[in-house]
């Protein structure tokens, strides 16, 4: 009897469970569904499919070493698999649970429903910490470390499933998909993956912890294995066990050769460890994806987005030069570190006053490493919709002459400031008009002005969210609201503080 393995954001053969499980019980049939749906949502975009598409190729190569190809079918699951039941004598199906989007979601009760119609069970292991169902938030850390340092898992052996067309992986889900160069952004597979874990862990991680703040310097001192993580081209578990054996192996060294990497290395594990707490909060309340978490802000602002501001910001017209300079290597990239992230997010919600749905959406599009349960939390998080988070507005003047003080970074994504001298780099709006016809930047034509004050905007913005914050109800909801989502780790004193109130935007920095 056969075993469908039906692979989604899990694209390898090491360490997974859905496909290990799946071979203890029978011939396997290694299945991935190209769902045109799917890729017509509103979160997805043409560079998430060019990244998975790699991880795909480099999985069907892996898995015809273990003895049976990937099997490619185009269609809705619930099409495919019936074709499948009806063309095989199938005993299960197994694949790993997935917090993905609201689509998903729907998608995977229709198949379960399916399935449950057929009597042929649906296994579905876990590959993250998140726990489906009821959970106990006191006990949740520990069942983490539980999962995260079981042993690895081996690929198994398969067996060639007879009569069955692989088919062909097409190079675009949907005709329809819009166009969406990325012409900087990482590549897919799992070779890739294990390069840039190798690479990060003993040469570009040294320096991780005084290195990620700032765009200049993120881009080569993180991780980059977020992308990798987010489609499953390396497990958690693989990820957080190279870590450790990294940081026993630096324990070893003398004092003199340790450097920064004690300190690099832990802030590293840190963020393996928000990965899965916000993920959780999307998997135990979906609604996070299309609501409010705090309902007493709903209504706060309006959800129609105002179009002139945001589309200022999409295109990285907003006249502050670190977030347009961002924006705009964002979308080149597909990738900006977590605090620029935040930035973004901070300056579309307060400063614009932008509703954080159509801006999450944006965002979403352009992350290559797009998880859907990390990125709503987030994006409610940084516009101050959450309800037990401190209000974090970021001044992109500040953050502007903390993280690119030079405006190497600006003049890299900026060319039309490239005239521009340091002095007013951060500020181009504020130069006298002789220095604009100097450097030959005449502000309203060669570089917009601000689009709002930034600063009178984000003091009106935290009047408004503080007169809600105050409110009976909306204290006791934030009550309720941190009894099923806030964290539970007891970090050191030193280290409270920051770490109840992370700068994570993406799983794994």
């Amino acid at each position: 009897m056969l075993q469908i393995v039906w692979f989604k954001r899990d694209l390898r053969v090491q360490d997974n469970e859905a496909l290990c499980r799946a071979a203890e019980h029978g011939p396997v049939l290694p299945l991935y569904i190209v769902e045109p749906e799917l890729w017509q949502q509103p979160d997805m975009s043409a560079r998430h499919w060019a990244f998975a598409r790699e991880g795909l190729l480099s999985l069907n190569e892996d898995l015809t070493r273990l003895g049976q190809p990937l099997v490619i079918r185009r269609g809705t699951a619930i099409e495919v698999l019936k074709a499948l039941l009806d063309q095989h004598p199938v005993a299960g199906v197994c694949s790993h649970q997935e917090t993905g989007n609201g689509w998903t979601y729907r998608r995977d009760q229709a198949v379960a429903d399916l399935l449950r119609g057929r009597g042929i069970p649906w296994r579905q292991p876990r590959q993250h910490g998140v726990v489906r169902g009821p959970i106990d938030r006191d006990g949740w850390s520990r069942q983490w470390e539980a999962l995260m340092t079981a042993p690895r898992l081996m690929p198994p052996t398969l067996r060639p499933v007879a009569g069955t067309d692989p088919g062909e992986l097409p190079d675009w889900p949907d005709p329809d998909m819009p166009e969406d160069p990325c012409p900087g952004r990482q590549h897919g597979g799992r070779a890739a993956a294990e390069q840039a874990l190798h690479s990060f862990l003993e040469q570009r991680g040294a320096r991780y912890h005084l290195e990620m703040s700032s765009p200049r310097t993120a881009s080569s001192s993180c991780s980059r294995l977020s992308t990798h993580l987010a489609w499953g081209t390396l497990s958690m578990r693989e990820v957080l066990q190279a870590t450790r054996c990294r940081r026993a192996q630096v324990k070893q060294l003398p004092k003199s050769q340790r450097g920064a990497w004690g300190r690099a290395l832990a802030a590293f594990e840190g963020r393996l460890h928000w990965h899965c707490h916000f993920m959780q909060k999307l998997e135990s309340e979906p609604r996070f994806e299309f609501e409010n978490m705090q309902r007493a802000t709903a209504g706060l602002r309006d959800e129609q987005c105002d179009p002139v501001r945001l589309r200022a910001w999409k295109t990285g017209n907003t006249g502050w030069p670190l977030v347009d300079a961002c924006m705009r290597a964002l979308a080149h990239t597909g990738w900006i570190n977590f605090r620029m992230r935040a930035m973004l997010m901070s300056v579309a919600s307060y400063q614009l006053w932008l509703h954080w749905r159509e801006p999450a959406l944006h965002l979403a599009r352009q992350f290559v490493d797009y998880e859907p349960g990390i990125h709503y939390p987030q994006a409610q998080m940084q516009s101050g919709t959450t309800g037990i988070n401190t209000l974090r507005i970021y001044n992109p003047v500040k953050q502007s002459l903390d993280q690119d003080p030079d405006g190497v970074f600006i003049r890299t994504w900026l060319p039309e400031l490239g005239g521009v001298d340091t002095e007013w780099i951060h500020t181009p709006w504020l130069m006298p008009e002789a220095v604009q016809r100097e450097c030959g930047v005449l502000i309203g034509r060669d570089y917009p002005a601000p689009l709002v004050d930034h600063e009178a905007a984000a003091r009106l913005a935290r009047q408004r969210i503080q007169q809600v914050r105050r409110t009976s109800e909306a204290r006791s909801e934030s009550r309720s609201i941190y009894d099923r989502h806030g964290s539970r780790k007891r970090p050191q004193r030193s280290q409270r503080r920051k770490l109840q109130q992370p700068d994570l935007f993406n799983d794994g920095s």
